[in-house]
């Protein structure tokens, strides 16, 4: 199967020629002009232009705009942006023939996984080259830290953006009713005595029945501890909250099948995922740290050869065969109809090159894969993956 590639900004050159056109001080200019915010008129494909003020939050990582009759849903983060498009090429600006814009003054902002357009007509050219040129940056600056970093500066910007929007009365504290609104919110499904008690635990300072931010933050790790690596992690290091240099090494040879595991190896996971300074001087892994190295790419089933474009891509999109299939083990409806193995050796003969696996938890800890929650039938994982070793490469290589 072939794929298509776009050259776009996660090209590592690209940050590097942005900042040799643009000083810092030019960048720092647009940031700041950014965050005081400008009044833009916002397109919509076939209703009225709207005048709202667009602004940078404070910590550069949401694009918002005001007014909204949905405050917390006017925004765009940072991380989503695809790309910024100069002049009004975009399909909404064609559609708003009526209007006459200065193309100097248009620009759109595609984000989201489906390309979303946002569509901007800014009041003077400079006020669009400052918002271009400061997007642009930012987006560069993403494309450009790796994965784990990206991920701790993204979470770590998420928790300070929650810890304010559940502070409803603005003192910098969260109290306990403020919690129970917040975990309403994100879907946390916790007995109220669990979530008092750890409530209890991380406020620890004077200022007793209130959480500040740094208590906050510790109630958020105590509340998302992933049960199943904490076990994982006790079950290799003899029952304490930690995992030794040379446990790890036994862990990453017996249980993840790595070789080559030399101590070098073992100390950098240690250097780069234990968050505790203390447990970096001891050589040992913590549950965070470790929680952190399994999710992180190091960890991914995934082979990173395959970043790379290794097809030849030039040719028109029409020239390319991609044969995909979506829920491949169902043998009928999406509904009731049944799911069996024999769906995935049938397509896989037939050419196809990308199938669906919907893993659920199911009984004896073993995953299922069924179309969740509907009437389908379950059939084991285990089963599945064996069809797909046994005929995925019987026609294509």
């Amino acid at each position: 199967m072939s794929s298509w590639v776009v050259k776009n900004r996660k090209d590592p050159q690209y940050r590097r020629h942005f900042l040799t056109d643009n000083s810092s001080y030019q960048v720092e200019r647009c940031m700041s002009v950014m965050q005081s915010g400008t009044q833009m008129v916002k397109l919509k494909p076939g209703s009225k232009a709207l005048v709202r003020l667009f602004f940078l939050d404070e910590h550069r990582s949401c694009l918002r705009w005001k007014p909204s009759r949905k405050s917390e849903k006017a925004k765009i983060t940072i991380d989503s942006l695809y790309k910024v498009t100069e002049g009004g090429q975009s399909d909404v600006f064609h559609r708003h023939t009526d209007t006459t814009f200065d193309p100097a003054c248009c620009f759109t902002v595609y984000h989201g996984n489906h390309m979303e357009s946002l569509d901007l007509v800014t009041s003077n050219a400079d006020e669009a080259r400052t918002w271009i040129t400061g997007l642009q940056f930012l987006m560069a600056g993403i494309s450009d830290e790796d994965s784990l970093a990206k991920r701790q500066r993204t979470h770590n910007q998420w928790m300070k953006q929650t810890f304010e929007e559940a502070d409803k009365n603005g003192d910098g504290l969260l109290n306990i009713e403020e919690i129970y609104q917040l975990l309403h919110k994100l879907n946390v499904n916790l007995p109220r005595r669990k979530v008092k008690q750890m409530f209890q635990e991380a406020d620890t300072d004077d200022q007793q029945g209130t959480l500040t931010y740094d208590e906050f933050s510790v109630f958020y790790k105590m509340m998302s501890l992933r049960r199943d690596l904490f076990l994982l992690m006790m079950a290799h290091s003899d029952r304490k909250d930690h995992l030794t240099a040379e446990e790890l090494a036994h862990f990453l040879r017996n249980e993840q099948k790595m070789i080559d595991v030399t101590p070098e190896f073992v100390a950098e996971i240690i250097d780069k995922f234990e968050v505790s300074d203390e447990n970096k001087q001891r050589g040992v892994l913590g549950i965070e740290g470790f929680t952190s190295f399994m999710r992180s790419p190091t960890c991914d089933v995934f082979n990173p050869l395959h970043h790379e474009v290794n097809q030849d891509m030039e040719q028109p999109l029409s020239n390319y065969f991609i044969a995909s299939s979506h829920n491949t083990y169902l043998t009928g409806d999406q509904l009731l109809s049944h799911s069996k193995t024999d769906m995935y050796a049938w397509v896989l003969q037939s050419g196809c090159r990308c199938v669906e696996v919907d893993c659920w938890d199911g009984p004896d800890g073993e995953p299922v894969v069924q179309h969740g929650y509907t009437l389908t039938s379950k059939i084991p994982f285990k089963s599945v993956i064996e069809t797909i070793n046994k005929y995925a490469f019987i026609n294509n290589q």
